[in-house]
C-alpha cells in the first residue's frame, strides 16, 4: 500500500534557509525548496519523524494541509472547513489554533483563530456525528499564516521548537540559539577532522553543536515530539528512526573542541551541557582571558583545519559598545591570519571589521532572535 505523502514546511531563522535546505537534500528528502523564512519538502510519516530528529537548523516541522485566498471571514471559514481534518485529528484529540497575519485584509489574529476553530469543529461534527468535542487526547496543534490574503493551514508535528535539544538545563546570559549555532558551524565548514576553538564559549553552545555535527549525532535523539503521541503514527516508527540515527553516529573521528572563558561558572555549565549532549569526550574547557589565547598554539597533527567560532559580547547585549569594540581589537590581534585556520565571528556591529582590523573574506546576514547580525568569516 502506498504511503500517504504530505507537503511539509520547516520554518527557519532568517539567513539559514539555504543551510536547512541542504540538510534536507543531503538527508535524502524529496522536492526540497528554500523560500524566504522557510523550506518545503515532501514526505510521509516516517519522513516527519526523521526530519524532526535530524534537522539541526530548522525550527519545527509542519504538515501543510491547505493554501487558499481569503479576504473575508466567510472565505476563511469555507476554505478551512473544506480541509479533510478527520484524516489527522481524532474525535478526542486536542486541536488549538494559533498563527499570524501580515499585510492582509484579515488582520485580527484572535478573530482568525476563532473562525478557523469554528470551521474545524463544524467539519469534524459532520464527520464524527458529535455535537461537542472533549479535547482530552493527543495534541494536534493547528497553525495558520496569512500573508497578502494567502492563507496556509498547517499541523505542527514538533511541539517545543527543535532548538530545544534537551542538553541545556542552565545557560549563561544572552546565549546563541542552538539552531543558529548549528548554522554557524555548518557555514564555517566544521567537519569530523576539524579542530574547533571558541575563545569566549559561555555555556558552550557553539562547541556542542559543532561536536554533534562532527560526530553525526542527530540533535533530536534525546527529546520527545508531538507526533509521537498521534494515533495515526505507527507505534514503532519513532523508535525505529531513533535507532537508525543512533547507528549513524561516528566513533572514529579526530574532531576536538576547546572552549575558553573568564567565567568559571559558565565553564561549569558548558561542561555539564556537553556531557548531557554526549560530546564531553571531545571537548575541553579552560578558564582563560581572551588576551592570553594564541591561535597558533594548537596542534594540527590530527586535524585538517582549525575553526575559531565566536559570539563576542556587544553593546546591546552584555557590555557597552566601546568596551565591546575594544574587545574586537583584541580578537583581531589574537586571531592571526594563518594557513589552515578559519575564523567566524557573529556581531550586529556594522563597524566590526574596522575594529577587528581586517575585512572579512565573506559576510553572511543572520538573525540572532530579532537582532540583525553579520557572520564575519575569515579564511
Amino acid at each position: 500500500m502506498k504511503k500517504q505523502e504530505y507537503l511539509l514546511q520547516v520554518p527557519t531563522l532568517f539567513g539559514l534557509e539555504g543551510v536547512a535546505a541542504d540538510e534536507l537534500k543531503y538527508g535524502g528528502f524529496s522536492n526540497v525548496q528554500a523560500q524566504n523564512g522557510y523550506v518545503t519538502f515532501e514526505g510521509d510519516l516516517e519522513d516527519v519523524a526523521r526530519a524532526n530528529m535530524m534537522l539541526r537548523t530548522g525550527e519545527r516541522v509542519l504538515i501543510v494541509l491547505a493554501r487558499f485566498e481569503a479576504k473575508t471571514f466567510d472565505d476563511l471559514f469555507e476554505g478551512t472547513k473544506d480541509v479533510p481534518w478527520e484524516n489527522l485529528i481524532g474525535s478526542k484529540d486536542r486541536f488549538p489554533v494559533k498563527g499570524w497575519s501580515l499585510n492582509s485584509q484579515l488582520h485580527s489574529v484572535p478573530d482568525c483563530q476563532k473562525i478557523i476553530k469554528k470551521a474545524v469543529v463544524s467539519h469534524l461534527k459532520e464527520c464524527y456525528g458529535l455535537s461537542w468535542f472533549e479535547e482530552t487526547g493527543s495534541l494536534m496543534q493547528i497553525q495558520f499564516s496569512i500573508m497578502k490574503d494567502q492563507v496556509t493551514l498547517m499541523l505542527d508535528t514538533t511541539g517545543p521548537g527543535l532548538y530545544k535539544r534537551g542538553y541545556k538545563r542552565n545557560e549563561t546570559a544572552a546565549p546563541l540559539r542552538e539552531t543558529l549555532s548549528a548554522g554557524i558551524a555548518d557555514l564555517s565548514r566544521v567537519h569530523s577532522d576539524s579542530l574547533v576553538v571558541d575563545p569566549m564559549c559561555g555555556s558552550g553552545t557553539l562547541l556542542i553543536e559543532s561536536a554533534m555535527k562532527a560526530l553525526n549525532i542527530a540533535p533530536g535523539l534525546k527529546r520527545r515530539f508531538s507526533f509521537e503521541n498521534w494515533k495515526i503514527m505507527p507505534p514503532d516508527m519513532a523508535s525505529s528512526v531513533r535507532e537508525d540515527l543512533k547507528s549513524r553516529i561516528k566513533k572514529d573521528v579526530t574532531f576536538e573542541g576547546f572552549g575558553f572563558d573568564i567565567d568559571a561558572s559558565a565553564l561549569q555549565i558548558a561542561a555539564e551541557n556537553a556531557k548531557r549532549a554526549g560530546v564531553d569526550h571531545v571537548l575541553h574547557f579552560k578558564e582563560q582571558d581572551i588576551k592570553y589565547l594564541k591561535s597558533d598554539s594548537f596542534s594540527m597533527e590530527n586535524h585538517k583545519k582549525a575553526v575559531f567560532l565566536c559570539n563576542p559580547p556587544y553593546g546591546e547585549r552584555l557590555m557597552d559598545i566601546q568596551s565591546a569594540r575594544e574587545l574586537y581589537r583584541t580578537l583581531g590581534v589574537v586571531m592571526k591570519p594563518l594557513k589552515d585556520h578559519a575564523y567566524s565571528l557573529i556581531s550586529p556591529d556594522e563597524a566590526f571589521e574596522a575594529y577587528f582590523g581586517r575585512k572579512a573574506s565573506r559576510r553572511r546576514k543572520l538573525y540572532n532572535g530579532m537582532l540583525k547580525c553579520q557572520l564575519y568569516m575569515y579564511y
